[in-house]
């Protein structure tokens, strides 16, 4: 448990690296990977050559004898939802916890949200949404989002997306660009993705521990599943047991593939150990 005093150094450190980021490699980027939702009325301005027919203004041209046009622009306020696991298997990692990743990613697109005058909510989930934050703009409200990734502590263990993508249709009429943090250890939530997909741009960030594609040599070890408290004992020097558990991971790694692509939603993959601000930039430049 963090003191007082951690928790206002962390959360300053990660405005300093989420600020920093935003402004030197996220800049313009963030802004159009994303649309708008529709178009505002800006002004009007004398007809030019060129110029569609059925923007002219009658009312305004009639009273000046000479055609004028309306101009309009994307508007641009969107609304970013955070969904983010935190659920027991989150805790795992070998050098890098999955939720101190999930963390730092979601604090640097929260201040992304925030500098382009964006809102930004949270839904923190396990196998029940376990904290709703809706969505808000400011700087004061994207410090406490801060405040509760570093500090919110789960009531229970499991892990069910499908409770957070109904939970995120049910709590948010407006289309929202909606990004999963998780570790995807979960199954049968397509139908419920495809709802989501649906109503708003989903992008799935899938994140793993290189721990949990490869099993390391290291003789007959007890394990222990955090969600559900089962233990076992493992031959890791056992050449069929190290396949087969990466068989596994790269079995799961492609179902969550296959059903984000039906649901017409983007799925990225950040390693624990791996530098997400590439994945991110490059993220952002494929949606331009």
């Amino acid at each position: 448990m963090l003191t007082t005093n951690e928790i206002v150094k962390k959360v300053r450190e990660l405005e300093i690296k989420s600020k920093k980021l935003t402004r030197h490699l996220f800049q313009g980027e963030y802004h159009s990977a994303f649309k708008g939702r529709g178009m505002l009325f800006k002004e009007v301005r004398e007809y030019q050559h060129g110029d569609d027919i059925r923007f002219i203004d009658w009312n305004v041209s009639a009273r000046f004898n000479h055609p004028f046009s309306k101009v309009f622009e994307e508007e641009r306020e969107l609304t970013v939802m955070l969904l983010i696991d935190i659920s027991a298997s989150a805790l795992f990692g070998t050098n890098y916890r999955k939720r101190d990743l999930s963390t730092e990613i979601g604090a640097v697109l929260a201040f992304s949200a925030v500098s382009n005058n964006d809102k930004v909510g949270v839904l923190f989930f396990s196998d029940q949404v376990e904290m709703f934050i809706p969505p808000k703009k400011g700087r004061d409200h994207v410090l406490y989002i801060v405040r509760q990734l570093l500090t919110i502590e789960p009531k229970h263990k499991g892990t069910n997306l499908t409770e957070a993508f109904r939970r995120l249709s049910n709590a948010t009429r407006q289309r929202c660009i909606t990004f999963v943090m998780s570790d995807m250890l979960d199954q049968h939530f397509e139908d419920a993705l495809k709802v989501a997909g649906k109503k708003h741009d989903v992008i799935g960030v899938k994140v793993y521990d290189k721990m949990e594609m490869e099993l390391p040599s290291i003789g007959l070890v007890e394990v222990k599943d955090s969600e559900t408290g089962r233990e076992i004992w493992v031959d890791t020097n056992d050449v069929m047991v190290r396949q087969n558990y990466q068989a596994a991971f790269f079995q799961h790694t492609e179902y969550c593939k296959n059903i984000f692509r039906k649901a017409g939603c983007d799925l990225l993959h950040i390693r624990t150990d791996e530098d997400y601000v590439k994945v991110l930039q490059k993220f952002f430049i494929s949606r331009n």
